[in-house]
């Protein structure tokens, strides 16, 4: 209800995802009006996230795949080998 705070956090960064039953993340990285880096930024920020928050308890690959894609485009395929590398 604090609007203040909110925008405050997430001028700093926080970053918020939803995990539905499957195990898939639905996130929102951007808007096709931004630029590239900015995208692409927004994504590597998204993912670390995720991977920052892995528990202790699970084993093995924790990011599985990754595809991005625009609200009605086709999906790309991204590389989370390195992500998965930090997890370690």
């Amino acid at each position: 209800m604090d609007v203040g705070r909110a925008v405050t956090e997430v001028k700093a960064g926080k970053v918020e995802f939803r995990v539905d039953k499957t195990g898939i993340i639905h996130a929102p990285v951007g808007k096709a009006s931004f630029l590239t880096p900015k995208l692409v930024e927004n994504a590597q920020t998204l993912i670390s996230a995720v991977v920052k928050a892995k528990p202790a308890a699970a084993k093995g690959k924790y990011v599985r795949s990754v595809t991005i894609c625009s609200t009605m485009g086709p999906g790309l395929a991204l590389d989370v080998t390195p992500y998965n590398a930090k997890a370690v």
